[in-house]
This record gives structure tokens, sequence and C-alpha cells, in this order.
């Protein structure tokens, strides 16, 4: 009988344990944002503009070729979350 009264006093001191905490007031809020990355762009020479002589239908023709660039592409900044103020629900 003494067990049995001992286990029903833990248990209701167990339920009531919730009611007694202290309850706080939220100050701020905030939302959880994606950032997505950032990239920058590298134009590289590849090959440098050049004049030709060439044959084209019996006459000699001087051609011009531009430039060849290739744009090397990398990360600035990965991406990332922040926190957002927001209203608090």
């Amino acid at each position: 009988m003494k067990a049995i009264i001992t286990g029903a006093i833990i248990t209701m001191a167990a339920a009531a344990t919730p009611a007694l905490a202290w309850e706080g007031k939220k100050v701020a809020c905030y939302d959880k944002v994606w950032v997505p990355a950032t990239y920058k762009s590298k134009k590289v020479l590849e090959y440098p503009a050049k004049k030709k002589w060439e044959h084209h239908d019996g006459q000699m023709v001087k051609m011009r070729y531009p430039a060849i660039y290739m744009v090397k592409k990398y990360v600035d900044m990965e991406g990332h979350y922040e926190l957002h103020k927001a209203p608090c629900k």
C-alpha cells in the first residue's frame, strides 16, 4: 500500500512539473533564409589576335582572326543561411 501511494505521489509531481515551469516572453523572431552561392568570372587569353595571308579563289587574301578568350568561373562566396528579422507568430 505504501508503495502504491509513493508511486502515485511521484506520478502527480511529474505531471505537475510542466505547470510550474516559468514561461518567458518572445523578444525577437527571425526567419532562416537560404542565400545561394555567388560566382565571379575572369577572362583569360587563350589565343592572341593574328593576321594571316591565305589563298582563296586564286587570290591572296589577308585575313584577320580575333583573339580567343576563355572565361574562368569560380565561387566567390559559398551558399549559406542568413537570419532575417521577422514578425513573431
